[in-house]
């Protein structure tokens, strides 16, 4: 099983997507957890309204800081993956075991103004496309 963490600032939106899409799709081989920097504390409610959509379990979703993959009983992490600028940019923690590291950029659905559909339309969009970089990871293994 390899254990997959994916970071960004506030673990509401892409990096739950991301530990949602890879726990999905890499069932059997691949272990996701998500993370942030400086955690907002909840997950973003269209976030989990789409991963409830999609028929993503959801229940054990939360925004929680980097530091709990940090401490000594945490998992032994063997890739880690920023997903937003922000994160990327800034000093993580020594991650045990010295895993693989890379980042994929995508915007922040967070951060879109406008409509309700208009919103729920961009989360889809941010989804999709961070989905699809996964199932490359899964077919591929390369980051």
């Amino acid at each position: 099983m390899t254990n997959v963490l994916f970071l960004c600032t506030g673990n509401s939106c892409r990096s739950v997507m991301a530990e949602a899409a890879l726990n999905r799709r890499g069932a059997g081989s691949y272990r996701a957890y998500s993370a942030g920097s400086r955690p907002s504390g909840a997950v973003h409610p269209t976030t989990v309204e789409l991963l409830d959509e999609l028929g993503y379990p959801t229940a054990g979703l939360r925004s929680k800081s980097w530091d709990e993959f940090s401490a000594p009983d945490a998992p032994v992490m063997d890739v880690v993956v920023t997903v937003c600028d922000a994160a990327a940019g800034e000093t993580c923690p020594l991650w045990p075991g010295s895993p693989r590291a890379a980042h994929w950029g995508f915007p922040d659905p967070a951060a879109f103004r406008g409509d309700d559909g208009a919103r729920r339309a961009y989360f889809r969009e941010i989804f999709d496309t961070i989905d699809a970089r996964i199932r490359v990871f899964v077919e591929t293994g390369e980051l």
